[in-house]
């Protein structure tokens, strides 16, 4: 039953908000100084220490943790479909916010894993009608289990 002035989601179903908890399978990754001096190339930086691939710059681990899949596993868009994720009654999708913490330096030779919790379920009433929020907390720990990156990326449905 719904609080006193609160009205009951219509979109978020307890199926839906079931998955607000899940996680992913881990992924581990090994960064190498090429895929370092790669990545540095490819962003345009212009600092030594990541030409050079000493050190990992910002948003690395980006591309490092992305799904490789076949092109039928794809969405129209060319998006991974996130099996992480319940089906939404919502499709149309846009960025809400993005926050990283990085908390250790990355470099070549670091064995990385990381594991994706489906932390948050929400609805809002926006100006052209309902929006469903979810929330996706990525934690990327080395091979001694220090959390170097945490990631919070948040995405509206509409």
């Amino acid at each position: 039953m719904a609080a006193a002035g609160k009205e009951m989601s219509k979109l978020l179903t307890q199926k839906i908000m079931s998955f607000v908890g899940k996680k992913s399978d881990s992924k581990r990754e090994l960064v190498t100084r090429r895929d370092i001096r790669k990545y540095s190339i490819a962003t345009g930086n212009r600092q030594e220490r990541y030409l050079r691939g000493d050190m990992a710059p910002p948003m690395f681990h980006v591309p490092l943790f992305w799904e490789l899949v076949p092109i039928e596993e794809l969405e129209p868009d060319g998006v991974f479909i996130d099996k992480l994720l319940p089906k939404f009654p919502l499709k149309r999708q846009m960025a809400g916010g993005l926050k990283i913490d990085y908390l250790k330096d990355v470099f070549p030779g670091d064995w990385l894993t990381a594991t994706r919790t489906l932390s948050a379920i929400y609805e809002k009433e926006g100006r052209s009608g309902p929006l469903i929020f979810y929330e996706i907390v990525t934690d990327i720990l080395n091979d001694t289990n220090d959390l170097v990156i945490r990631e919070q990326i948040t995405r509206i449905l509409r």
